[in-house]
């Protein structure tokens, strides 16, 4: 256990997450996303929800300012104007962890080659279909100097 650390983050995950640089992305994905066969890095969350680890990781991963959008995620039918409870759920809880960051609805042929070439891949136990979201990671400043 770590202190200010959300403990369903485990050591696999914060190590891909801090081996990330600025511009790559992991990609949270449902429980019934072909993960294995997609990921250059597959990392499994068994038994964990969607928005328990999406909340967990923005609570640490800082997200990219030099682009449009750092928050991807699917929509209802693979149809961006289409919206399910569980996006609504996502976009909500983006909003209230990450206030300025707009969530990006994309269809199915622009999510999932952004999944395939993400630098991680966490598969979760989440049941809801079009379950997927994305994270750009930015960068961490460095400290100003006194």
């Amino acid at each position: 256990m770590l202190i200010g650390i959300p403990p369903i983050l485990g050591p696999d995950l914060l190590r891909s997450l801090r081996a990330m640089g600025h511009g790559d992305e992991v990609a949270l994905v449902d429980g019934n996303y072909p993960a294995e066969s997609h990921a250059q890095r597959l990392l499994r969350a068994d038994g964990h929800g969607i928005l328990a680890l999406l909340d967990a990781i923005l609570q640490v991963l800082p997200l990219d300012t030099a682009t449009p959008a750092a928050i991807f995620r699917a929509a209802e039918g693979n149809d961006p104007a289409r919206q399910g409870r569980i996006h609504a759920e996502i976009d909500a809880l983006c909003r209230s962890r990450r206030p300025g960051f707009a969530v990006l609805p994309l269809s199915g042929e622009a999510l999932y080659p952004r999944i395939r070439a993400a630098h991680t891949i966490v598969a979760t136990s989440e049941p809801a279909l079009f379950a997927n979201v994305i994270l750009r990671k930015g960068v961490v400043p460095p400290p100003e100097a006194h």
